[in-house]
């Protein structure tokens, strides 16, 4: 039976496992109801689970069945992403979020349910396999680095050797109309870090700045400074992206406070531009004070680096969509995206590619729905066959590739 015939009838079981993950998001590296409900939907398949010592993660590695003509037995890793975000959800959907003040507003609960939807359609075709899964259920995708955890602790050595190919997907609640595959061959995700500045001034009455050290004031010029240096001293055809989501200061309006706080979120499509900023920012940050004469303290902490994708493995994952949903349903990024994901650190490691599905409703408006991150957004459980069959014929597919080239 076709692939994506059984992971039709897989959808209804599919879309409650979602729905009770959807219910109980859980965030940063302590998973511990996820972990659970992701080991009962693996129970009694035969795979062979490791849990993270460091983090609530779950690795499932099933051994292929079939004979393999290499010492080396292949081996393909699948990702999933699980943890959600601190947003009140807003969506209004029946099986809305029970946590006060998180949300699985990204995704995360889709990925999951797909990826253990996989696990059944390989575990069903375990005599296909003439090589080893790895499956990685990974938290902390959301600023806490889980994939670096994973990494440390084995999981691209799992199945006995390093992987060949890794395969990580990722749904959208807006960009593309409803069930569109989108890839891009080498840059596909921005780096990611962040800019923390605290400006240390001499608090006072507002009515006499000149007998205070007004940090404000100076962090304010910071602000549109850093913008200012971007376009001067950067090219416009290498984007980076610097966007201030904090800027605190003060308790009263008569007051002059004695420190005021910048943190920002940097994105860079190269690591030219990476590096540059790195060095840049600080020093423009620490000149203006400087002219002020006030201190600072300056912390520029690189986070997750580009996302760039295997242009062999990219061309694999575009053969396996089309052969699976035709043509229609795939499409090319232009650009890259601004987003960034720790998925990166594996694409550091071994040949990996990342897939985009778009899960807008169907008949929704997809330029103008809620985007991934927002209290509103919105994904069709629709996709989660799909995503369950393409997550399992890339395993299958490129194991059988592999195997017959040994």
């Amino acid at each position: 039976m076709p692939i994506i015939t059984d992971a039709k009838e897989l959808q209804g079981d599919l879309a409650r496992f979602r729905h009770q993950l959807h219910q109980e998001p859980e965030i940063g590296l302590d998973l511990p109801r996820t972990q659970e409900k992701v080991l009962k939907a693996l129970d009694g398949l035969p795979y062979e689970i490791t849990l993270g010592e460091s983090t609530t993660s779950v690795t499932a590695v099933l051994r292929g069945g079939a004979p393999h003509g290499s010492p080396a037995k292949p081996a393909v890793l699948l990702r999933a992403d699980m943890d959600g975000l601190p947003v009140q959800e807003k969506t209004g959907a029946e099986y809305t979020s029970k946590i006060d003040g998180a949300m699985h507003a990204c995704g995360h609960d889709l990925h999951t349910a797909m990826l253990a939807g996989a696990a059944t359609l390989l575990a069903e075709r375990r005599h296909e396999l003439a090589g080893d899964v790895v499956l990685m259920f990974q938290p902390g995708e959301e600023g806490f680095d889980g994939a670096s955890h994973m990494i440390r602790e084995g999981v691209l050595d799992a199945a006995g050797r390093r992987v060949d190919a890794a395969y990580g997907m990722h749904v959208f609640s807006a960009l593309e109309p409803h069930g569109k595959f989108c890839t891009r061959p080498g840059v596909m995700l921005s780096a990611s870090d962040g800019l923390f500045v605290t400006v240390l001034g001499a608090g006072g009455h507002g009515s006499a700045p000149h007998s205070a050290q007004d940090p404000v004031t100076a962090a304010a010029e910071m602000v549109t400074a850093l913008q200012v240096m971007i376009t001067r001293q950067f090219n416009m055809f290498d984007p980076v992206v610097l966007s201030v989501g904090v800027l605190q200061a003060g308790t009263k309006r008569n007051i002059i406070p004695e420190t005021a706080r910048i943190e920002a979120t940097v994105r860079t499509f190269s690591e030219e531009s990476r590096d540059k900023m790195m060095t840049s920012v600080p020093a423009l940050i620490k000149g203006i004070a400087a002219a002020h004469g006030l201190d600072v303290d300056v912390e520029y902490r690189a986070e997750y680096p580009l996302s760039v994708t295997d242009v062999d493995e990219t061309n694999t994952a575009e053969d396996v969509i089309r052969g699976l949903f035709g043509e229609g349903r795939h499409t090319r990024f232009a650009t890259p995206l601004s987003g960034s994901e720790d998925f990166s650190r594996v694409m550091n490691e071994v040949p990996s590619t990342f897939i985009g599905l778009s899960a807008v409703p169907p008949g929704a408006d997809h330029i103008a729905a809620a985007f991934n991150h927002s209290p509103y957004a919105t994904f069709d459980d629709g996709v989660l066959a799909d995503g369950a069959a393409l997550y399992a014929e890339l395993a299958l597919s490129r194991i059988a590739t592999l195997a017959a080239r040994s």
